[in-house]
C-alpha cells in the first residue's frame, strides 16, 4: 500500500521498474490520492494520468477528475473500464469530443448509451460507437 503522497512521487520517478510499477498497482487511502493529485497535478507532470491507471483507483477519484478542467485528463477517465453508470452517462454528454470518443470506445460502456453515441453530432465519435455496437452484434 502507497502510504503518502511523498511515496507516490518517489516510486513514480523511481528507474526501479518494480518500485514504478507499484504507482499501477498498489492501493492508497482516499487522502493520499487526493493529496497527490493537489500537490503535483500540473500539466507538465502528467500525475493525473497516471493516477487515473493506476488498477485499484477508488471511484471517488475518478468521479473528482471526471470535472478537471483539463480535457485530457477527462479522456483518460473516460478509458476507464471500472467506471459507474452515473459517470459513463456525465462524460458521454462531455462537450468535448474526444471524451465523448474514448466512452463509445470503452469495452464497459452501457449499450444505451453507445446507441445515443451513435447519433452523436461529431462524426468520429459516432462511427467509433457503430462500429462497437457491430461488434457486440446491435446495431
Amino acid at each position: 500500500m502507497i502510504e503518502s503522497a511523498d511515496e507516490y512521487e518517489r516510486l513514480r520517478k523511481s528507474l526501479d521498474h518494480k518500485e514504478s510499477e507499484r504507482c499501477i498497482y498498489d492501493t492508497a487511502p482516499l487522502d493520499v490520492w487526493f493529496e497527490v493529485i493537489r500537490r503535483w497535478s500540473g500539466p507538465e507532470t502528467k500525475t493525473k494520468s497516471w493516477v487515473i491507471h493506476n488498477k485499484t483507483i477508488p471511484l471517488e477519484v475518478l468521479a473528482y477528475l471526471a470535472n478537471d478542467e483539463d480535457r485530457d485528463v477527462r479522456e483518460d477517465v473516460a478509458s476507464k473500464r471500472k467506471l459507474s453508470l452515473p459517470l459513463f452517462e456525465k462524460l458521454s454528454r462531455d462537450i468535448n469530443k474526444y471524451v465523448r470518443r474514448a466512452i463509445a470506445g470503452n469495452p464497459k460502456v452501457p449499450i444505451h448509451i453507445l446507441e445515443r453515441l451513435a447519433d452523436d453530432d461529431s462524426e468520429e465519435v459516432s462511427e467509433v460507437a457503430r462500429r462497437h455496437l457491430e461488434r457486440l452484434g446491435s446495431k
